[in-house]
């Protein structure tokens, strides 16, 4: 039960550091106060640039691969654990997600998950998670919308994991349903993205 919670406690505490309010503040501005003011990266590339933007994604990303990471680690080197190294994976990844979406610091406001579950997935399912990353690309490319690439990446992925189950390549079921959640939270931290493309005000990232 300790293990247990100490996973969760530093899972939670790993994905609540907001890279996009410090790269913010680094560049003289409350990120929160400009754009659409969310703390993720693709806000953060939009107002200040990739200069920015890019290393805000990449540790965003990092802090789900490091979650799953250190309680794999965790399990490993503390013995007798009662809670299987998959299930400890996915409490970690779920825990830092909800850290990244509502920071203790930011009072609970924070970014959309996309990136940190991403990150997430790799530590847990690196061959899904590529999946997850080339519908990406792809729907990306061809709408040039962050926010429909992003939510149809997110569902991609536990379809992803149904369609391969039967052929041993992923976890049981116990990460379909963590999958199916993780969906599910990235389409509800998108409910304003909804609004707008409904109202047809969503921006688009412009080809140079």
């Amino acid at each position: 039960m300790l293990v247990f919670a100490a996973v969760v406690l530093i899972s939670y505490l790993l994905g609540s550091i907001p890279a996009g309010y410090l790269a913010g503040r680094i560049a003289g501005i409350d990120i929160r106060h400009a754009g659409s003011g969310n703390i993720g990266a693709t806000n953060v590339t939009r107002v200040l640039g990739k200069r920015y933007g890019y290393p805000v994604f990449v540790v965003d990303f990092l802090k789900g691969l490091m979650a799953v990471s250190i309680s794999i680690f965790i399990e490993k080197r503390v013995q007798p654990v009662l809670v299987p190294t998959e299930l400890l994976g996915i409490v970690a990844a779920i825990s830092c997600v909800i850290g990244h979406s509502f920071p203790v610091w930011l009072s609970f406001k924070g970014g959309k998950g996309v990136a940190t579950s991403m990150g997430a997935l790799f530590g847990l399912v690196p061959f899904v998670a590529l999946i997850g990353v080339a519908v990406w690309v792809i729907t990306f490319e061809m709408t040039r919308y962050v926010s429909v690439a992003s939510m149809t990446a997110a569902l991609a992925v536990p379809i992803s994991i149904l369609i391969l189950m039967p052929l041993k390549q992923t976890g049981g079921a116990v990460l379909l349903y963590f999958s199916i959640c993780l969906a599910a939270l990235v389409i509800f931290r998108h409910r304003s993205n909804l609004s707008r493309l409904v109202r047809g005000t969503e921006p688009r990232f412009k080809r140079k």
